[in-house]
């Protein structure tokens, strides 16, 4: 699995007035899953962009620095070759949806179409991806008539059934309800496990609290805080970035400035950790 380093990586769109990234670093091991946060424009998806080559391969605009792939710096490499490594994932699911094909199956065995595959291939690899995503139900359904939750696993089945090592997705969650939502990371947890790279750009931070490995915060398309999420995610700093505690961590925050969590015990992030908190504190 690829090593990724980002070094001083900068980035300003045509006609912007200030950088979109702005030397950006760090290092991104292999196998873990790695949260990108921050508010509007602060950065997430450029930098997203520029993980899958996107940036500077399509967009086009001011570009200093580098990303790597086990030393290989991607600015050399074609969109062709970045993607036999790395898959992607958007906002919006019917934008990357072909529009050419008529059933679930059919969307999945596209993607695979035009790498020269057998046939033989193209159904174990399809088939694979539509029982990761919970789709194999559906495989023979138009993906136009699939919910929103649905379309974005369609959307996540299409990149998974090349077999990236690096996944990179940009706030895949948006538009998806709390279930939707949890189906999307059980997935994610499923593909770290095997040993894939997860690269999420995400605003809900309970999820994170949850999943990551690593948390990475953007502002004004600088990187200004990196870590462990227990450490991130309960920092003062995140709230000068306009970014906010997730509910449990206030809640626990207020316990103790009324003396009821002791000062040094950790704030929670989760659900559980709140309540496994509060149980110990009473024994």
């Amino acid at each position: 699995m690829p090593l990724i380093q980002i070094n001083n990586l900068s980035f300003t769109y045509p006609n912007a007035t200030r950088p979109a990234l702005n030397t950006v670093s760090c290092v991104i091991e292999p196998g873990t899953m790695v949260a990108l946060v921050g508010l509007n424009n602060s950065g997430k998806s450029t930098l997203c962009h520029a993980l899958t080559g996107v940036i500077p391969h399509f967009y086009h605009g001011t570009f200093s620095g580098e990303v790597t792939l086990d030393g290989t710096n991607t600015s050399g490499m074609t969109i062709h070759e970045i993607a036999g490594d790395v898959g992607l994932v958007t906002q919006i699911p019917a934008n990357q949806l072909s529009g050419v094909r008529y059933t679930v199956f059919e969307e999945i065995a596209f993607s695979l179409e035009n790498r020269g595959i057998s046939r033989s291939e193209i159904k174990k690899s399809t088939d694979e991806a539509l029982a990761l995503t919970g789709l194999s139900d559906f495989a023979t359904r138009s993906p136009y008539q699939l919910s929103g939750g649905q379309q974005q696993k369609l959307a996540l089945a299409t990149v998974l059934a090349t077999s990236p090592s690096i996944l990179v997705l940009d706030e895949p969650t948006t538009f998806l309800d709390p279930q939707g939502r949890k189906d999307v990371f059980d997935i994610l947890v499923t593909l770290k496990e095997q040993g894939t790279t997860i690269i999420i750009a995400e605003q809900q931070l309970e999820w994170i609290a949850e999943y990551a490995d690593q948390v990475i915060v953007l502002e004004e398309g600088s990187a200004v805080l990196s870590g462990a999420p227990q450490t991130i995610l309960t920092d003062p700093a995140i709230k000068e970035c306009g970014m906010e505690w997730s509910r449990y961590t206030e809640v626990a925050r207020l316990a103790q400035d009324r003396g009821m969590w002791p000062e040094e015990k950790q704030l929670p992030l989760t659900f559980g950790e709140t309540t496994a908190g509060f149980q110990s504190l009473k024994g």
